[in-house]
């Protein structure tokens, strides 16, 4: 048989399977609904990635790990801007909204099996098996101060789940149903409404004011190999075992909520909220707009990275990833707004997020620039690091401009908003011939708005680099396969070839990063992955080709020691690890721990003479 023979055979097998699947459900009367409407998902790796990980922690280790990437931290973080508050204060103001909005100790709802939310929630704060539970978490209220040493701005809000929610399964009856994409149910779990871009389908009759199931269409193998949602937005939902998608389902239901519109409604607007979620799986409070300045919702391996940073008055600290400034701006508060921080990112509307969360929280040390990290350095005399402004424009002009907008339309006669230099008509008028398309774009262009990048006052400067040895401490929170944040529902797009790309992709900034801080400086590194490639396998190329590094010992102390020795990779390629004696010098945070962080790693350097 030809390769190519035997290749067409599986994709024919794999199909035939997935139709078998759909098209030969059991009988209602043998299905057990309580076991369907429910939250008990599976995540799905690349069958190479998975043998690759089982390889690094072992089979037991890598399935718990697996179900808690499945699910959100039963709890929420909250750093204190110290600059312009108090923990204390925070946590009375914090109580009061809260309680306010009717959420007491343990949030609402019944949890699921014997687990108290309260063992839930000090299970959570343990650090280590045997640690005792107050190290962290101090008091019995839902708002509580973190016990860590030099952690005293961090606050704990407890959450609750997993819940189980009567979905009104009484005679067998199935009830009305919406299904989201995979991210919006993600979003959900966190505690976010559900928004009309992220719903998928509905049941045939729902109108507003519905009480709807809320499931979520997770990626499912298709027939060319690769991974897909396989259901078209505005499919109806049959409610029984003849919908195509019914067993698809099965255990990924995250709750239950109010329908705030039509189905026609729904698949016929673009924004607004579609389903308010008022009965959840996992209960997690809101922060939108909540004491915006005074507090920033942060996870606690994000905060602990920047502390380990150990910023210092005075000091010239670059971050070279800084989207979206949670840790720009934690530096900045630790060095009491006293020094520089430079920002960079390469994403043009990123930097505004940054620029905009500085202003937010009152920090005046921060710059922002538009920078590639791959292309920090510049060894060119005449960039001397100065940074170039993209749009250059008066500081005053600006703000003129967005308190007093300029009249940009008028309306048609038909109430169609039409450019200012146009007539009724949308023809300009200076007597220029405008075609049809381009009287349709500037339609959409006043109806829409200008757009991120063109926004009053969206200006960000572009730097051309900065010379070596010009900043004390460096921070690099690189991009990464972020396969430790939770909740994940699904990790199928990665694949060996792809987590060993990050890996190189990583090794280059630090490349950067290593030529931009002087001797004597610090360097921290970190990433939100699970993947020892790129943690400890880039900690082994740093120490293996700069000399001059050293692993620095980190404060506080949280997370648990990193992977010693390597792994031989699926494709025949051996990574290599730490040594024995390093594995305590770094912070691996590991999510099925009792602390029930997301997945995090952070490495601390220190930097001595480059001439050695």
């Amino acid at each position: 048989m030809t390769k190519k023979a035997g290749n067409l055979l599986k994709t024919l097998h794999k199909s035939s399977f997935l139709k078998l699947h759909r098209q030969s459900p059991q009988p209602q009367s043998q299905m057990d609904l309580s076991e369907r409407y429910c939250y008990k998902p599976s995540l799905k790796w690349n069958p190479k990635v998975e043998e690759y990980f089982i390889k690094a922690y072992g089979q037991d280790h890598f399935s718990r790990i697996s179900t808690a990437l499945t699910r959100p931290s039963c709890y929420s973080c909250i750093r204190v801007n110290t600059l312009k508050s108090v923990s204390d204060v925070v946590i009375d103001k914090l109580s009061t909204i809260l309680e306010e909005r009717g959420l007491q100790n343990g949030m609402s709802g019944v949890s699921n099996g014997d687990k108290d939310p309260k063992d839930l929630r000090k299970k959570s704060m343990e650090i280590g098996e045997s640690a005792d539970p107050a190290r962290i978490y101090a008091h019995n209220n839902l708002v509580s101060k973190c016990q860590i040493p030099g952690l005293d701005h961090v606050l704990f809000i407890e959450g609750s789940g997993p819940h189980s929610i009567d979905y009104g399964l009484s005679g067998g009856k199935s009830p009305k149903e919406v299904i989201v994409s995979r991210k919006c149910a993600e979003a959900v779990l966190r505690g976010a409404q559900v928004y009309v871009p992220g719903v998928l389908a509905c049941s045939a009759h729902v109108e507003k004011g519905d009480v709807v199931a809320v499931a979520v269409a997770v990626e499912q193998p298709g027939a060319d190999g690769g991974w897909g949602a396989n259901i078209t937005r505005g499919t109806i939902l049959q409610g029984s075992q003849a919908d195509p998608y019914y067993f698809e389902r099965n255990g990924l239901y995250i709750g239950q909520g109010i329908s705030m519109m039509s189905r026609a409604g729904i698949f016929r607007v673009s924004e607004g909220v579609a389903v308010d979620m008022n009965c959840r799986v996992f209960e997690l409070p809101s922060f939108h707009d909540l004491l915006e300045g005074e507090i920033f919702l942060q996870n606690l391996p994000s905060i602990i990275a920047a502390c380990a940073l150990d910023p210092q008055r005075g000091e010239r600290i670059l971050d070279m990833c800084a989207a979206p400034g949670g840790k720009t701006t934690a530096i900045a508060i630790l060095m009491q707004d006293e020094g520089e921080v430079i920002a960079v990112d390469r994403s043009h509307n990123k930097v505004l997020d940054i620029k905009k969360l500085a202003a937010e929280m009152g920090l005046t040390c921060i710059t922002s620039y538009k920078l590639d990290a791959l292309k920090a350095v510049c060894r060119s005399s005449e960039s001397d690091d100065l940074a170039v402004l993209q749009f250059p424009e008066d500081v005053d002009d600006v703000e003129k401009k967005i308190q007093t907008p300029p009249t940009t339309a008028s309306t048609d006669l038909d109430g169609e908003l039409v450019p200012h230099n146009c007539d009724i008509s949308g023809q300009p008028k200076d007597g220029t011939y405008a075609s049809k398309a381009e009287q349709r774009k500037n339609m959409r262009k006043m109806r829409n708005g200008p757009g991120r990048n063109h926004c009053l006052g969206g200006r960000v400067e572009k730097s051309k680099g900065f010379l070596p040895n010009s900043f004390d401490r460096v921070l690099l929170d690189a991009p990464c396969s972020a396969l430790g944040l939770r909740p994940r529902l699904f990790a199928g797009e990665e694949t060996v070839e792809s987590l060993r790309n990050h890996a190189k992709y990583q090794k280059r900034m630090f490349d950067q990063a290593v030529q931009l801080v002087r001797p004597g400086g610090v360097i921290v590194y970190s990433t939100c992955t699970i993947n020892p490639g790129e943690n400890e396998g880039l900690v082994r190329y740093a120490l293996d080709t700069y000399k001059f590094l050293s692993l620095a010992t980190q404060h506080p102390r949280v997370g648990g020691p990193g992977l010693v020795g390597g792994c031989r990779l699926p494709d025949g390629y051996t990574e290599e690890w730490l040594k024995p004696g390093e594995e305590d010098l770094v912070q691996r945070f590991d999510p099925s721990s009792p602390l029930d962080t997301i997945g995090f790693f952070i490495a601390k350097f220190n930097v001595s003479s480059k001439d050695a």
